[in-house]
């Protein structure tokens, strides 16, 4: 692997500069809302079972009326305003997806810690050799992107913990904005700024 050197942000597209951080806003937000589980549910009155009867005469025992046993003041009955099956997913059209990549890119380069070189491969494979390379950006954690993610690679890559591969269709404004700082192969980080 060739020595990293970080992006100036002059190396970037003229337009980068003028995006407006709403669209990285609406894209988390977006991004977020699609990863909620979901899975929350409960029944109100009318789905728990029972309750056909009368429980008791309407008049005569002195106490309140009661229509059904599965009233939600009974045990066994239904949930008053629970939480039930619904659609959390926000749509962001797929302009201002672009538009919040760029941004987060740009934010990165402006930072100082959008980091470029010409490959990234650890032909030993040792987790050492990918400390090392890590280790010289001097960041707290790291996005790696890479083009195509080879086995040994990956090997010395994944048991690092501050630091996370990904290839370059997996690129997201939120997974690039998560990080400190990212380490990009120069074509990767080419294609990005060339489809933005």
């Amino acid at each position: 692997m060739s020595n990293a050197v970080a992006v100036k942000t002059n190396e970037l597209p003229e337009s980068f500069k003028d995006i407006n951080s709403h669209n990285l806003y609406l894209y988390v937000k977006s991004y977020l809302a699609a990863q909620r589980a979901n899975t929350a549910r409960v029944k109100n009155r009318s789905e728990v079972s029972g309750g056909g009867k009368k429980p008791k005469a309407q008049k005569g025992s002195g106490g309140a009326r009661w229509g059904s046993k599965r009233s939600p003041l009974f045990v066994g009955g239904g949930q008053v305003f629970g939480p039930t099956k619904r659609n959390y997913n926000q749509k962001i059209n797929k302009k201002q997806k672009a538009l919040a990549l760029s941004y987060a890119i740009n934010a990165q380069a402006e930072n100082g810690s959008l980091f470029v070189a010409d490959s990234i491969k650890v032909e030993s494979g040792k987790t050492k050799d990918a400390v090392s390379i890590i280790n010289g950006l001097n960041q707290r954690d790291t996005l790696v992107i890479v083009d195509t993610i080879e086995e040994k690679t990956y090997l010395a890559f994944r048991n690092i913990k501050n630091c996370y591969m990904i290839e370059k269709q997996e690129v997201n404004a939120y997974i690039v904005a998560a990080y400190h700082s990212v380490l990009v192969e120069k074509s990767v980080l080419e294609s990005l700024t060339k489809e933005a």
